[in-house]
């Protein structure tokens, strides 16, 4: 900063008294702003794990291809069905890379704050209390008296359904 004019020096002056403002308010009372990560976004992209996803998804691509390749050869040699698999080897392996590449966009998104993380709004939903679905409350009270009473005995049924598969799916990580 050699060249510091009077513009510097007043915003240095600004920000101090700034400074001198929020530490007289109660930390309660100062609201944060949301975290900037620290380093650029794409960082992420270099860490061990999706380095490892980067990987797989070179040696996938590269893969199917060579399938299809196979596939075309088999078909040269006189097996009719190996024409379909020419065609689909190759169009997995783009399938692959358009998911590839989505990923890698929606991680962007999440860490810019454009959009909600879905392993955080996944752990949230897991801490709700028993018969929470997200904001809604299903309610398991007596029937009023113009309900139908074949409709309540339905919805008790489905109830139980979801209380005895509540836990199902957790010892594989789906929930």
């Amino acid at each position: 900063m050699e060249n510091a004019g009077p513009a510097d020096a007043a915003a240095t002056e600004a920000n101090a008294v700034a400074t001198e403002a929020n530490a007289a308010v109660p930390d309660a009372a100062v609201t944060e702003a949301p975290a900037e990560p620290s380093g650029p976004v794409w960082r992420f992209l270099i860490s061990p794990r999706w380095l490892g996803w980067h990987v797989l998804m070179v040696v996938s691509f590269w893969g199917m291809l060579w399938l299809g390749d196979w596939q075309f050869h088999r078909a040269l040699a006189g097996n009719g069905l190996s024409w379909a698999y020419t065609f689909e080897w190759p169009l997995f392996s783009g399938f692959a890379v358009v998911f590839w590449a989505k990923t890698i966009r929606d991680e962007f998104r999440i860490r810019r704050g454009e959009m909600s993380d879905p392993r955080a709004a996944a752990a949230e939903a897991e801490n709700l209390p028993a018969g929470v679905v997200g904001p809604v409350q299903a309610g398991a009270g007596s029937p009023a008296e113009d309900e139908d009473e074949e409709l309540s005995a339905y919805n008790a049924y489905l109830a139980r359904l979801n209380a005895e598969v509540k836990d199902h799916g957790r010892w594989h990580g789906l929930r």
